[in-house]
């Protein structure tokens, strides 16, 4: 989606790729095939390319220095990219410049989060593998001493937090130009479901214009302290008393933000890719007074083409977006976007083209 929205632009893209199969390759004219964690592979990857940037965070930050000793512009750079491949780095940063995030501290084992709990509320409490984890996994909610053991043996630092009683998640998105140009999108509400975001609302139905505004100030604070180029995700919990509080963070085109292909006047795929070789930045603002994301999950019907007839035909304004992967339950494999006047009616539409395309819903 990021090499689409760069194709109006005349930018030419060389893509570093698992597998032939994975969805950017099956539309980039320039695929390498490769291990990602290979530094030699990544060097040779570099050579002639203007600029590195990523569909995910899990390129060793080591690596990245290596390349951006190599005179490789890196974009956003290891010193920013950290935040998103480290929680605890994440957690101790944003402590420093006074973001408000969950109670949390590194816990060594079982024990240290049974006395991590008696610090707070008590149990339950949320633990985290600092690296690795996304879309639930790596993630663990535990109400007692004997389940909080499994975190640990990923090997990695674990990360405890207090379960936040919050009343539904949010995400600001901004983006941020080299030279410090940034834009901010509207705080979207964000509807998870096992741990998997499922419905994506812009803007967030109910929020305060001031607690909007501070969602918003808030992101573009952390975009210009971490020195992010590129999209930046600012995942937020709205609680209960009021709060907003920093979840996680992701720094490349984030689901949270897939609404704006269709909702926006430029999509956050554009703005990524403008960022990244720091261009003029487009307009974020909504097209429409509703715009609504549903994720696509696998089901068992491997062979979606049918339904994805079906879908069009029933609503021809209706935005769907695949993704060219195969079709496993639980996997995302596309997401359709609606928009109108009418939240009830947008919803409804998404939902049920969402659900056609996975088979939940017959007619």
């Amino acid at each position: 989606m990021t090499h689409e929205a760069g194709i109006p632009l005349g930018i030419r893209f060389k893509l570093l790729s698992d597998t032939p199969q994975d969805s950017a390759a099956q539309v980039v004219g320039d695929v390498v095939i490769g291990d990602y964690r290979d530094l030699d592979t990544l060097r040779e990857f570099a050579r002639g390319c203007d600029v590195i940037t990523f569909d995910h965070e899990h390129v060793p930050t080591e690596h990245l220095r290596a390349l951006e000793a190599d005179g490789i512009p890196v974009r956003p750079g290891p010193d920013a990219l950290v935040h998103a491949q480290d929680k605890g780095v994440m957690r101790a940063r944003l402590d420093a410049i006074g973001v408000p995030c969950p109670r949390h501290r590194i816990v060594a084992d079982p024990q240290d989060v049974a006395a991590f709990a008696a610090e707070g509320e008590g149990f339950p409490v949320v633990l985290k593998t600092v690296r690795g984890g996304y879309d639930g996994k790596g993630v663990w909610v535990v109400d007692s001493v004997e389940e909080a053991a499994e975190p640990f043996k990923a090997g990695v630092p674990v990360l405890a937090e207090e379960k936040v009683d919050y009343v539904r998640e949010l995400a600001a998105n901004v983006v941020r130009s080299p030279h410090g140009q940034a834009v901010a999108y509207p705080v979207v509400e964000s509807r998870q479901v096992g741990g998997v975001c499922d419905t994506v609302i812009a803007p967030a139905p109910g929020l305060d214009d001031a607690l909007a505004l501070k969602a918003e100030q808030m992101a573009l604070s952390i975009a210009k302290e971490l020195g992010v180029v590129g999209h930046l995700a600012v995942e937020l919990f709205q609680t209960r008393d009021g709060r907003i509080l920093v979840n996680e963070l992701a720094m490349r085109p984030h689901n949270s933000g897939h609404w704006s292909q269709d909702g926006a006047i430029t999509s956050q795929f554009a703005n990524h890719v403008r960022a990244v070789l720091d261009l003029p930045l487009g307009d974020p603002r909504p097209r429409a007074k509703w715009t609504v994301m549903v994720n696509v999950l696998g089901g068992d019907y491997p062979d979606m083409y049918s339904a994805y007839l079906h879908c069009m035909a029933r609503d021809p304004q209706l935005k769907i977006h695949m993704y060219g992967k195969d079709v496993k339950p639980g996997r995302k494999v596309g997401h359709v976007n609606t928009y109108g006047d009418d939240l009830d009616d947008v919803l409804e539409r998404a939902r049920h083209a969402a659900g056609y395309l996975r088979g939940t819903i017959t007619e």
